[in-house]
């Protein structure tokens, strides 16, 4: 029961997230990138510490490094992520975002050197393949903001893995806490190095930056670090690429955009990779073994 419900933490992040491209674009409009960047983490830490503060008097030294080195991760994957959509397609950036669902499956081989799950390897497959039905449009080809992408893929695969690692022996919300702050300061940080910090503030900016540190923050990242002490990394990983099918369903429905034929097969195919995942089909003599006995 605890795996079903872990995993309806991850589609409910993944369904938020989603929700973050519309939220976001609002964002944009009136802020920088990193402004963004720095009002959701530094308000998602306050939220947090506010609620959970009392967890951090018993946080021993190992939640305190792997919360700031999740941190890290997150900030930096945020950042590859922000730039190089500067210098490609949204549909691209997100389509090499989501390969992460390739990569975790092959970060925990290489740790754990141990044989891979057949059917994540499958489910991770078909979703890139969805993933890119869904993304991609126009020219195929790599440049500066594509390799920039690719590496924000690598490094949010990263954050999957490690997060899904350390929930295991420790505590998730002191984690999520510490990881928060982290990439809170390293935001405000930057803002300032770049003599960026916003003096007015327009409402549609401020309730985008509410909404982000609510729910696509705070909200998001506790459910998937708690999630992620009952399920693998892949499975996460699988369950969270459905975050561009929700930004495609949300994105039609409040930004216009046209719906194609391409963008259902997509859907479709991450769906399917879910499935097969989740549901992992027994193999038929495994089946007939179970209803002999």
């Amino acid at each position: 029961m605890k795996k079903y419900i872990a995993d309806g933490m991850l589609l409910v992040t993944a369904i938020v997230w989603g929700s973050g491209f519309v939220i976001t674009a609002i964002a944009l409009e009136y802020l920088t990138a990193y402004q963004v960047m720095a009002g959701r983490f530094l308000l998602a830490s306050i939220i947090l510490t506010v609620l959970f503060g009392y967890k951090l008097k018993k946080a021993s030294k190992s939640v305190i490094w792997k919360g700031i080195l999740l941190g890290s991760i997150l900030y930096i994957a945020f950042a590859l992520q922000t730039v190089g959509l500067q210098y490609t397609t949204p549909s691209k950036n997100a389509f090499l975002t989501a390969v992460n669902v390739i990569i975790v499956p092959l970060i925990a081989f290489t740790v754990y050197k141990r044989r891979i799950d057949g059917y994540e390897i499958i489910g991770s497959i078909i979703a890139i393949v969805g993933i890119g039905f869904l993304s991609l449009q126009g020219s195929l080809t790599m440049n500066i903001g594509d390799a920039l992408s690719l590496a924000c893929a690598v490094a949010f695969a990263f954050d999957i893995f490690c997060t899904n690692l350390f929930v295991q022996k420790e505590d998730a919300i002191a984690l999520t806490i510490i990881q928060f702050i982290t990439a809170s300061v390293i935001g405000v940080l930057v803002v300032v190095d770049q003599g960026d910090i916003p003096t007015t503030f327009e409402k549609e900016a401020i309730y985008s930056i509410i909404y982000l540190a609510i729910f696509s923050t705070t909200l998001a990242y506790l459910f998937q670090n708690i999630a992620n002490q009952y399920t693998s990394a892949t499975k996460a990983a699988i369950i969270l690429s459905t975050e561009s099918f929700f930004g495609m369903v949300l994105s039609v429905i409040f930004l216009h955009e046209v719906l194609t034929s391409r963008m259902v097969v997509g859907a479709i195919l991450i769906l399917l990779a879910i499935l097969i995942a989740e549901v992992k089909p027994a193999h038929p003599k495994k089946r007939m073994m179970k209803s002999s006995q």
